[in-house]
């Protein structure tokens, strides 16, 4: 079936099933005479007639009959897939496909998700766990999770965290051979452990006061997944780098040092974004409303 006649071939259904063209016309809204055109035109192309008109009747000839038989069926379905569709924006329901980084994901969604679950039980949440910054319309995701230095402008992004800060740490084993740092140049003596992205070294940024300093971490491994990051660590590789939020246990029993504190300043944290807010679907309305925090 050709594209451009599916507009068509509902009207033609429509006019056979009320057997009137003001009837057909008014449930379709459109005016009587565009309605008798669309029809011409349809049999024109068919090359044969689909419409035995009176003036006090209209009905199917037995080739138009014969083609309702072939097409209702179909028409009828696509008719329940938009008006399906067309309850997504109303209804918390359907499927969502987010990417977020593993620590967001232990941070903002999971403690919510048993919650969001039982209140939303038409939603399948499909959760991707990625540290890279991602676009997410060529990547076919509705909504991401990322720090907001990442975020492309033409995002909308709503907080999903409060402000963080950056932990940099060594385990007490560590630093019993080792110096503390009291300045990130002093790191260029201790072997760090990178924290890697698909497209390079995550580098470590200080802020004291008016003074700002950047640190390429140098040292015998790196990784993409920050938990491994502070296994290395814990197990006295070297220093590493984490969010401070996330290490608030490790830090209480005292099986890490913190360094540096001085020298890291809080930023904003996580947001969720996604790229547009018209026809925007229930149930990404339902996740957005569910971890989002003020500001």
């Amino acid at each position: 079936m050709v594209r451009s006649e599916l507009p068509d071939l509902a009207a033609f259904a429509t006019v056979v099933e009320e057997r009137s063209f003001t009837r057909a016309a008014a449930r379709l809204g459109v005016s009587q005479s565009a309605l008798s055109h669309s029809m011409r035109s349809l049999e024109k192309r068919m090359g044969v007639q689909l419409i035995a008109r009176t003036t006090r009747s209209v009905s199917a000839t037995a080739a138009g009959a014969a083609l309702l038989q072939e097409v209702a069926p179909a028409l009828e379905k696509i008719g329940r897939a938009v008006a399906e569709t067309m309850q997504l924006r109303e209804r918390p329901a359907g499927r969502i496909r987010l990417i977020i980084p593993r620590s967001a994901a232990e941070m903002v969604l999971m403690p919510k998700l048993a919650a969001f679950t039982r209140k939303y039980p038409d939603i399948v949440l499909e959760v991707t766990s990625s540290n890279d910054p991602v676009d997410l319309v060529a990547g076919e995701y509705d909504a991401g999770v990322q720090l907001g230095e990442y975020i492309q402008r033409d995002m909308i992004a709503v907080r999903v965290t409060g402000e963080m800060r950056l932990a940099v740490v060594g385990s007490p084993a560590y630093f019993q051979s080792n110096p503390i740092p009291r300045h990130p140049r002093d790191l260029k003596d201790h072997p760090c452990i990178g924290f890697r992205f698909t497209n390079g070294l995550y580098r470590w940024e200080f802020e004291k006061g008016r003074k700002a300093l950047t640190v390429s971490p140098q040292g015998p491994v790196s990784f993409d997944d920050p938990d491994l990051v502070i296994q290395a660590v814990l197990d006295g590789v070297g220093i590493g780098t984490s969010m401070e939020g996330n290490l608030a246990v490790l830090l209480n029993r005292r099986r890490l040092v913190q360094v540096l504190q001085d020298w890291c300043p809080s930023f904003p944290g996580y947001f969720l974004y996604y790229p547009s807010r018209r026809n925007q679907p229930a149930a990404l309305a339902a996740l957005i409303e569910t971890l989002r925090v003020s500001d």
